[in-house]
């Protein structure tokens, strides 16, 4: 089994570099005020170009109007639009069309019955990322550090590739891989020393956890280089 890797929420060279390094195959830049993860458009576009091919980047997003998507489009040129909010399946379908790129849909998750318009996303987006529900009173839908029970989605038949998200850190991330079989994680706030400014330290002791428990197969290492 070998398992994807996503880094999300950077904003600083050091942190990116630090994932870069250790091998995230995934780097997400959130385009969404409210997030102490918030980057700027000039800023993702010197990351972005920072990135040089060694992974795919994510532009992560809330709600977000066709302009606010052009935009971070044009600074980051991004392979994956990550869509965080309440976006509707019919919503998922025009942004995937309009701007031609692959849609990652994320849904929160608290109980099995959050799963129920499942089979509606996986009609319309190219992977799903399940994320703990935020609390009522929250600002942002996601990397609030909480988990949900990982076991709602074991045996789980989508038709295309999930991602598990939420509550995700170096110490429970292998854990969540064997009940879920995921075949993607991702981490924000796992891999932080407060809220918005990433630990380097904790980004490379994640992605070895993860690949302790999943390596990637030999073809993929020699593809990714030393």
């Amino acid at each position: 089994m070998s398992v994807l890797i996503k880094i999300c929420g950077l904003k600083a060279p050091a942190a990116l570099d630090a994932a870069l390094d250790a091998g995230a195959d995934l780097v997400g830049f959130v385009f969404f005020a409210p997030s102490p993860r918030n980057i700027g458009y000039e800023a993702a576009r010197t990351l972005g170009a920072r990135v040089a091919g060694r992974a795919r980047k994510v532009a992560v997003s809330v709600d977000a109007s066709d302009d606010t998507l052009e935009a971070a489009i044009t600074a980051l040129r991004p392979d994956f639009l990550q869509l965080h909010g309440r976006e509707t399946p019919e919503r998922v379908a025009v942004i995937r069309s309009r701007f031609g790129l692959p849609v990652i849909k994320a849904l929160p998750v608290t109980e099995r019955a959050d799963l129920a318009s499942l089979h509606l996303y996986a009609k319309v987006a190219d992977r799903i990322m399940f994320d703990a529900r935020a609390p009522r009173a929250a600002t942002r839908p996601g990397g609030h550090g909480l988990a949900f029970d990982w076991r709602l989605l074991e045996n789980l038949a989508l038709g295309v590739p999930f991602i598990l998200s939420g509550g995700l850190n170096a110490g429970n991330v292998a854990e969540a891989l064997a009940t879920t079989r995921a075949p993607a994680v991702d981490v924000s706030s796992g891999v932080e020393r407060a809220p918005g400014e990433k630990d380097p330290d904790k980004i490379r002791e994640f992605i070895l956890a993860a690949r302790a428990f999943a390596p990637r197969p030999q073809a993929e290492r020699e593809r990714a280089g030393p």
